[in-house]
């Protein structure tokens, strides 16, 4: 059919069939767009707006799980610097000969005579072994305190414990003073194996 006269022909038609058609047209055209453009733009979106929700997700609970590992590294860092501290104020097996040799340079300093040093058998504890150690010294009140004093301000632990004085005699200003000397160390791997063999034996 020639262009023009399907033209006529839409013109020789009333105004409400004009009418029909062109709405018929737009509702056609709307349909048509609707299925192969909005559709699926519309799917996509949602697809992409359900990944966009799951990433989200996700990436709260890494922030989560980042935030509780960053406590328990700072929590951590905080025991770690603790235990070194106190390493530092407990002595190793190897360090406690030259612990007592400091100990009797000490009273010696303190102008303290020396009757009886003896290092005592070790007291197993739960993660420590204490050394005792049996001291007898003479000397005045005044270079027994300064010795205690000393001892006292050691960078490692020594407690000094058990303490006893008399004066040597009725009229002597010099004192005959017993104590115990407690020192203390980390258990190491051989005390651990020799408290298993004591186990396995009982």
């Amino acid at each position: 059919m020639p262009k023009g006269s399907f033209i006529e022909q839409i013109e020789k038609l009333k105004m409400s069939h004009r009418i029909l058609i062109f709405a018929g047209t737009i509702i056609l055209l709307a349909v048509v767009f609707g299925w192969f453009f909005f559709l699926p733009k519309t799917q996509e979106i949602e697809r992409t707006s359900k990944h966009i929700s799951d990433l989200k997700t996700k990436l709260n609970r890494a922030m989560v799980r980042a935030r509780a590992y960053k406590k328990f590294q700072a929590e951590f860092d905080a025991v770690d610097a603790q235990f070194k501290e106190a390493l530092k104020l407990l002595p190793n097996e190897k360090e406690i000969p030259s612990l007592l040799k400091t100990i009797t340079k000490l009273g010696a300093d303190s102008q303290l005579v020396f009757r009886l040093f003896s290092p005592q058998k070790e007291r197993p504890r739960t993660f420590y072994m204490e050394i005792p150690v049996a001291i007898e010294v003479s000397g005045p009140y005044h270079n027994v305190a300064v010795f205690f004093d000393k001892v006292g301000r050691m960078e490692r632990i020594v407690n000094i414990l058990n303490v006893s004085m008399k004066p040597v005699s009725k009229t002597s200003n010099i004192l005959l003073t017993r104590c115990d000397a407690v020192t203390y160390r980390f258990k190491g791997a051989s005390d651990v194996k020799t408290t298993q063999k004591k186990r396995r034996r009982r």
